[in-house]
């Protein structure tokens, strides 16, 4: 058992920088098979696998709605689990973690089950289902403990930020490097099944490596917090109902999930359509795709210790404003852009880089004021439910942004390519139209919403300053 002293040096507001950079870890494994999926899950079924856009559009709603689904639930038993040895968080990604990769592994592969193009469609459109879900079952149960963690290792408010900007530098870094070895592994091999399984295999490598890391990481830090935790008196659990019911009256929590839907709605569309913004409108290679998604995630990496920085002098609202602001007008500018333009087409990417950072950082920055508040209303801590919903939304907005995407292509005459085919059709005018709508005024108007939200956003510093020191105050009478 550790002693008062040890703990109370363990819980310091201040993080070592060894535990930062291994939480930071965390989040690779997810980030990079996440944007993987993200860029190029709709691609690969359109133009290796052959399904048509709305058919691989709706594996892809399937697949996320049932990952929302049972993120809540997974994030409820967190906040129930008990382990001595590795807390209520680190079990959950200690053996998930393998598995995770295996079946993001199973998703890039083709199976052939028919001769019969028809036959063979319907088989593909299943298995990649089956996959699909188990494979987002398994992203939930590594990922949520993961988020779950920020407000058990610090509770100092501007610290939070700063190991938020640790866990999105390896977020947005581990986004940078899959493209990275995408690029390569593209310009390397011919084949487009084999592109991308190779990129698979060396992407579940990484990921699940990094995710042990962060576990033996932050252990003592989570077990430091833990022993303290326990010796508080808490009320008895609450129903899984009743509990919903006290996240959905916590007003600033609804600004929140508000906030992060509308942002990562604005990205999933974005990033799922600069593929074929990139070939189709601007006439580039499949090679160049990796490029383009670079100058984004490379200036969003960037941005992050730029925004993090300036949160501490000018607040998160101001932040979040001038980011989106800067990414409205560079979808704005996509919209109209025409091929031969390339210069212009980097620009717009490395702006719209600077908004996405500020959709990483500033609605998880804010998840943990919203966890205290509601400690303080009702004398529980239950970040599981919390982290549960917030991830939930974010799977809604890839979900919907997908199908939205794929059928909307669909809808406009996309093409598909024909397995085997070593060429890519050539698309009509309409599809064209309907992939520069999706790259410019949808998500505009998505950002554009969360520009509302965030304004209206109740709690300030000083306001969690208070709810932190009648915590305390709170605390302090339970030990005496």
């Amino acid at each position: 058992m550790m002693n008062d002293s040890a703990q109370n040096r363990d819980l310091n507001p201040k993080l070592d920088f060894k535990t930062k950079l291994a939480y930071g870890a965390g989040d690779l494994g997810p980030a990079i098979t996440a944007n993987i999926s993200i860029f190029f899950l709709l691609v690969f079924f359109t133009n290796v696998a052959g399904l048509p856009p709305g058919i691989a559009g709706s594996v892809l709603l399937i697949g996320k709605i049932w990952d929302a689904v049972n993120d809540p639930f997974v994030g409820t038993l967190t906040d129930k689990t008990k382990s001595r040895r590795w807390g209520r968080r680190l079990p959950w990604m200690l053996y998930g973690a393998i598995p995770f990769g295996i079946f993001f592994f199973l998703q890039w592969i083709v199976p052939q089950f028919s001769s019969d193009r028809s036959t063979n469609i319907s088989a593909l459109f299943w298995y990649y289902v089956v996959i699909g879900l188990i494979s987002q079952v398994f992203y939930t149960v590594v990922n949520l403990p993961y988020t779950a963690m920020t407000p058990e290792l610090t509770q100092d408010y501007d610290e939070r930020t700063s190991l938020n900007s640790f866990r999105f530098t390896f977020s947005i870094g581990g986004s940078i490097l899959s493209l990275i070895l995408a690029q390569i592994v593209f310009s390397q091999i011919a084949d487009r099944q084999q592109q991308y399984f190779v990129l698979a295999v060396i992407c579940t490598v990484i990921s699940v490596i990094s995710l042990y890391w962060c576990i033996f990481g932050v252990r003592d830090r989570i077990l430091a917090f833990e022993a303290k935790r326990i010796q508080l008196a808490e009320p008895p659990s609450l129903p899984f109902f009743e509990q919903l019911k006290i996240v959905f009256t916590n007003r600033p929590f609804l600004f929140v999930i508000g906030i992060y839907l509308f942002s990562w709605l604005g990205v999933q569309i974005t990033a799922s359509i600069i593929p074929y913004f990139v070939t189709n409108c601007m006439g580039l290679k499949e090679a160049d795709v990796p490029t383009v998604m670079i100058a984004v995630q490379g200036t969003a990496l960037v941005m992050l210790f730029v925004w993090s920085h300036l949160s501490k002098k000018i607040g998160k609202k101001l932040v979040y404003f001038l980011g989106m602001s800067l990414w409205i007008i560079a979808a704005a500018g996509l919209f109209f852009l025409q091929p031969g333009q390339l210069v212009l087409m980097y620009v717009m990417a490395m702006m719209a880089g600077v908004g996405v950072s500020t959709a990483y950082l500033v609605p998880w920055s804010m998840i943990p004021d919203v966890i205290e508040l509601d400690q303080l209303q009702t004398g529980q801590r239950r970040e599981g439910i919390f982290y549960g919903f917030m991830v939930l939304l974010q799977k809604f907005g890839l979900a919907f942004g997908l199908f939205l995407v794929g059928n909307a292509l669909q809808s406009a005459g996309f093409k598909e390519a024909v397995v085997g085919q070593t060429t890519l059709p050539i698309q009509p005018e309409s599809a064209l139209t309907a992939i520069r709508f999706a790259v410019g005024p949808i998500p505009t108007v998505c950002l554009i919403c969360g520009l509302v939200l965030t304004y209206f956003y109740p709690i300030t510093r000083e306001m969690h300053a208070e709810i932190l020191l009648k915590l305390k105050e709170r605390q302090e009478s339970q030990e005496n």
